[in-house]
């Protein structure tokens, strides 16, 4: 073995605090989609991460905070994919639409089976389910604004955006399980949100 010191290993760089967060991040997601939601807590993530307890427990305190966490990570990787494609699209409502169905889609697919179940947990607690209808709100606020043009002078109600929503993620999570193909996911929410609009834009205005 030499003892030339040049010729040792160089010391492992030690991570910044976000580097570390969006390491446990990646664990626990394939943590989730190897051994389900259920087998993720803190000392497993630890476990797998390589990493101390405390470690684990400065980011999240709690695993209700990591599913909180997990959450806010998939929504930013949605917003972001979202925002981006609809700046890219054209001014019509067959364009609209086709984004926004596309985005969401495409990023449950990308996340896998793992994020149904981080979606089922969060309803396990008022505060977890809170969190989940704060980032639901944002993102029907995202849809009404960018579908908003093609109802006018009507607006999109919220009873409308709901039931999108839902349909949004039940054809979402039926694609990532394989029950049916990410194109007609695409295409059967699409069509639910062209009818959306095309819906409220035929409703008739109250009278004052």
């Amino acid at each position: 073995m030499s003892s030339n010191p040049s010729e040792a290993s160089p010391p492992r760089r030690r991570l910044s605090r976000e580097e570390r967060l969006q390491q446990l991040l990646e664990v626990a997601w394939q943590l989730i989609g190897a051994e389900g939601t259920e087998a993720l807590t803190l000392g497993r993530l630890a476990e797998q991460a390589g990493v101390t307890k405390p470690v684990v427990y400065d980011h999240f305190v709690t695993r209700a905070g990591l599913l909180a966490a997990l959450y806010q990570d998939f929504d930013a990787r949605q917003t972001q994919l979202l925002d981006a494609a609809l700046e890219r699209s054209e001014a019509t409502l067959a364009s609209r639409a086709a984004v926004i169905a596309t985005a969401y889609v495409d990023c449950v697919l990308t996340q896998g089976r793992e994020i149904p179940g981080v979606i089922a947990a969060l309803t396990s607690s008022p505060e977890l389910a809170k969190i989940k209808e704060e980032y639901e709100r944002l993102f029907l606020d995202k849809c009404r604004n960018a579908l908003a043009p093609f109802a006018a002078p009507r607006i999109i109600a919220a009873a409308g955006l709901r039931a999108m929503l839902g349909a949004a993620e039940a054809l979402s999570n039926a694609a990532a399980t394989g029950e049916i193909s990410p194109e007609q996911a695409r295409d059967e929410l699409f069509e639910t949100l062209v009818a959306m609009v095309e819906r409220s834009a035929r409703r008739p205005v109250a009278p004052a």
